[in-house]
């Protein structure tokens, strides 16, 4: 059974840091491209940074140079440490693991950024 599951999620002033967490189960995670996205109220889910398996990285335009996502393989682990933090920063934040013909999803974590 395939399982990940969020942690570090919270509520943070404008200007502060937090590190989101994905334990993963169930899978090769090493093969996987693993990724963050989120779904703001009344918004579409959103992109927000992939790592591939060879560790190349890609983020949305809206979080370069604030976001950091990597792997952990040996203990199948993904992070994204989130800084200098914005009020539309505020979503559920779902990690995800994708490989052609596969995708899985956490149940999300909140992510609130108000003052």
């Amino acid at each position: 059974q395939v399982q990940l599951v969020e942690s570090g999620g919270g509520l943070v002033q404008p200007g502060g840091s937090l590190r989101l967490s994905c334990a993963a189960s169930g899978i090769i995670f090493k093969i996987y491209r693993m990724g963050w996205y989120r779904q703001a109220p009344g918004k579409q889910r959103e992109l927000v940074a992939t790592i591939t398996s060879g560790g190349t990285t890609n983020y949305a335009d809206s979080v370069k140079g604030r976001f950091t996502i990597s792997r952990d393989n040996a203990n199948l682990t993904v992070h994204l440490q989130m800084n200098s933090l914005k009020p539309e920063d505020t979503a559920v934040y779902y990690c995800n693991s994708y490989i052609p013909g596969r995708t899985y999803w956490g149940q999300g974590t909140q992510v609130t950024v108000s003052s």
